[in-house]
């Protein structure tokens, strides 16, 4: 699966961890959605997605928190091109 194959995908998908369906959320305009699927989660991951909501957000501070938290430097990449990277790295190519 591509960044652009998960962006496109209409219907919740199956067998992704809850850190790539977080993004899937956000993709779809579900902010909300993505932020209750990470927010309890505990793994670096799920930290850097946690990041890069609230950067997608606006609460710089906040996103820089979870950016140390994850292990990472706050990104200064477009907000997309975080999102893709993202998820090209936690599909693992």
């Amino acid at each position: 699966m591509t960044p652009a194959e998960l962006r496109s995908m209409a219907e919740r998908p199956d067998g992704l961890t809850d850190e790539l369906v977080a993004l899937w959320q956000e993709a779809r305009g579900d902010w909300r959605g993505a932020h209750v699927t990470v927010q309890d989660l505990h793994s670096n991951d799920a930290a850097w997605v946690h990041a890069y909501l609230h950067r997608r957000e606006g609460d710089d501070a906040n996103a820089r928190y979870w950016y140390a938290r994850a292990g990472r430097p706050p990104s200064r990449l477009p907000l997309d091109d975080e999102w893709a990277a993202m998820v090209s790295v936690l599909l693992g190519d």
